[in-house]
């Protein structure tokens, strides 16, 4: 597949005639402030050549694997070429999906020796993310992993090194990262707009059954069809459990639980709309409040991470909370707090709310002044009043703000975008295998945390841990 670096670009906004972001307070609500967030949204304006096309093979086509797919075949100029799944009825769905013509295999082996596939979705069980992404580059393919990255931390590093010898491109799939939003949120606060940042709280609370991975298991689910032998090559040897085939989130032996799934999407974000290299401190705690179905990860789970001074952010404290009895219904929303007000960033959309501190210091009211002598009161307010003039002692306002993304806009086609035009421009991702880690290693930590009930020591500029 050759590469045209001459592929013309232009602002999706241009196309449809509207603005990406809606503002709803006059400041920030010019196209100027908008650009950077804007210039995220990108489509090609002329059709893509046969010499651009780019041949796709999915390993994993689960519940991810079919959204990774339906999402990458919207990009202009690609085509799947071939799907490789343990479970035979994914395959079967494949064919009647795609034709009975469709290349299909159990063996993602047989798929990376496919001369005409040019990338690769990665979408298995978090414990075969590690050796297939490594296979994968060493065939030289571009490679899409879900996240987490990787099933252990001690994976990344081998990883990471992999990526970057192999010259193709590697793109972790925490699509959130190419959102217009955290664009803008990231945008927001590089301005200072709430102020100096000091803590982040951050939810993805779910309220159902499909919700906390307990997902339909098949009728004909088995050893055979499932290919249990070849499922469990990378794990200790274990009977057939159709529990830990097609709710494996919920296992330690095959998942990554809450941590794994949820707690590094919020992480990533995090990471993204700070510029953080991750935390110094991890501890996490959790319990069993509602899904007592056997599984071995916690349904409720709650971490605390400690953020340093560094030359991308002043300190701040991280806490991360995921609820699959929430009494919300569900949420998904990372708080920013600053010493001038909050944004939040609710999936795709910013709401900015101020509170800004006089410039007076307090006096009087709930105060230990009027616990003092009479005397002492008036001597003191007489002071103060010569000091500090009225408007001094009032509490500044700012407008709040509102940001939307358009109607049907998608954050996953904009990731699978820019994975694309990485491979076609030769141009970086905006999550790579560092990236990638570097959000991967402290959720994982956090089930370190949970089960020894210790905290975690984290470098996040060597990405290494730390010996307490």
């Amino acid at each position: 597949m050759k590469k045209d670096n001459t592929a013309s670009r232009r602002q999706f906004l241009q196309q449809i005639g509207a603005t990406s972001l809606v503002a709803a307070s006059a400041p920030l609500s010019s196209l100027a402030a908008q650009e950077k967030a804007e210039e995220r949204i990108l489509r090609y304006e002329r059709p893509v050549s046969s010499n651009d096309t780019i041949r796709l093979g999915v390993i994993g086509y689960g519940v991810q694997g079919h959204f990774d797919l339906g999402t990458a075949l919207k990009v202009p100029g690609v085509e799947l070429a071939g799907i490789c799944d343990l479970y035979t009825g994914r395959l079967e769905n494949a064919k009647e999906q795609f034709g009975a013509d469709l290349y299909t295999t159990r063996n993602y082996k047989e798929l990376l020796d496919r001369k005409d596939i040019d990338a690769v979705i990665i979408a298995t069980h978090d414990v075969w993310h590690s050796r297939i992404a490594l296979d994968a580059l060493a065939k030289g393919k571009n490679v899409y992993c879900e996240k987490p990255m990787v099933y252990k931390i001690s994976e990344g590093y081998p990883l990471i090194a992999a990526a970057k010898k192999s010259g193709k491109v590697f793109q972790v799939g925490s699509q959130r990262v190419s959102s217009i939003g955290y664009a803008k949120a990231k945008e927001l606060l590089a301005a200072g707009e709430i102020g100096k940042l000091n803590m982040v709280n951050a939810v993805y609370d779910r309220q159902s059954s499909i919700g906390a991975w307990e997902y339909t298991i098949p009728k004909d689910a088995n050893a055979m069809t499932t290919d249990w032998d070849r499922f469990i090559g990378v794990t200790a040897k274990m009977p057939f459990d159709a529990k830990k085939f097609f709710w494996w989130r919920a296992f330690k032996e095959v998942g990554t639980g809450v941590a794994g799934d949820l707690f590094i999407h919020l992480l990533s974000g995090t990471h993204f709309i700070t510029n953080s290299k991750g935390p110094q401190s991890i501890y996490s705690t959790g319990q069993f409040s509602y899904w007592k179905d056997g599984r071995n990860l916690p349904d409720v789970m709650s971490g605390v991470m400690q953020y340093a001074d560094s030359p991308e952010h002043a300190a701040f404290q991280l806490t991360l909370q995921v609820n699959f009895i929430s009494g919300t219904g569900g949420q998904e929303v990372i708080r920013l707090v600053g010493s001038e007000g909050v944004i939040d960033v609710i999936g795709n959309n910013i709401n900015v709310k101020h509170s800004l501190m006089p410039e007076a210091p307090g006096f009087g009211g709930y105060d230990s002044v009027f616990t003092f002598s009479k005397s002492m009161q008036e001597e003191m307010q007489r002071e103060y009043d010569a000091k500090w003039t009225p408007d001094q002692r009032k509490r500044n306002s700012k407008e709040n703000i509102v940001f939307k993304a358009p109607d049907g806009y998608s954050d996953h086609l904009d990731h699978f975008t820019n994975f694309f035009d990485a491979i076609r421009m030769n141009k970086p991702v905006v999550e790579d295998a560092t990236f990638g880690f570097r959000a991967a290693a402290p959720a994982l930590a956090c089930n370190a945390s949970y089960f020894s009930k210790k905290i975690v020591r984290w470098d996040p500029v060597t990405m290494k841990l730390v010996q307490s």
